[in-house]
């Protein structure tokens, strides 16, 4: 058994990831994905309105109890809603190629820079595994586009069940057969950080510039069992702080 740096990881053996957020930059990958003749500036403000409608959908359709939707297809109505009905992105026109083409843009990312290492080292002594919402389908491209290695790769899609709902992270654990106590949430997203800890995992949250805008920090340092400021993501204190916790 490994001795991690901070007794709170004790008897763990397994390490799961959010994937878009906390180890990838999806926000310079979207912008760079939208037709080059849209001013920056507003290329990078639709991108951060259509993540958080993407987020919104999601928490609207889990509370009401609605299936999950394909991430391709929720991402396109979602644009084509934001393009349509919002004035901020009135002056913006994209035929039906180009939405298509941009919507593919979730599936091609860049890692930020304190990912690859951090994960290296941290599979040289746990499990380490994707658990996010969307398909295997769009996993695999983000494993591949991106660079980076993990053990197990696991979708909503796989699943059957959409984060944050306790059954996603229980099937999980059940799959890989890890007890709660012996696992790990690493998350950006406090809704994801919530929901692992309220079903036994240990809990460490990453604050990445592009992610949670409408949450205090201050309540998720309190809720989590660490706390880690990855707004720099070419620090040492961003997922190699995590390896180094994890005595990896």
């Amino acid at each position: 058994m490994v001795s991690p740096g901070n007794t709170v990881f004790a008897g763990v053996k397994a390490v799961f990831f959010d994937f878009m957020g906390t180890c990838l930059d999806w926000h310079s990958s979207i912008v760079k994905a939208l037709p080059q003749r849209i001013p920056h500036a507003s290329r990078a403000e639709l991108a951060l309105a259509w993540r958080q409608a993407f987020f919104d959908d999601i928490h609207t359709r889990f509370e009401k109890g609605l299936p999950s939707e394909d991430i391709d297809a929720a991402h396109a109505r979602l644009l084509a809603h934001l393009l349509g009905s919002d004035p901020r992105f009135s002056a913006i026109e994209l035929d039906e190629q180009e939405q298509a083409a941009v919507v593919q843009g979730w599936h091609h990312m860049s890692a930020w820079p304190d990912v690859a290492e951090g994960l290296q080292r941290l599979r040289s002594r746990y499990e380490v595994l994707v658990l996010a919402n969307g398909t295997t389908r769009l996993q695999l491209d983000l494993a591949g586009s991106s660079g980076l290695g993990f053990d197990l790769l696991l979708s909503s899609q796989l699943l059957g069940n959409t984060k944050p709902d306790p059954k996603i992270y229980l099937k999980a654990l059940d799959l890989v057969r890890v007890k709660p106590n012996e696992s790990v949430m690493v998350a950006a997203h406090a809704y994801d950080s919530r929901a692992a800890k309220a079903v036994g995992m240990r809990t460490v949250y990453i604050q990445r510039t592009t992610e949670d805008p409408q949450e205090s920090m201050d309540r998720i340092r309190a809720e989590v069992d660490v706390f880690i400021d990855g707004r720099d993501a070419t620090a040492p204190d961003g997922l190699g702080k995590v390896a180094s916790l994890l005595g990896a």
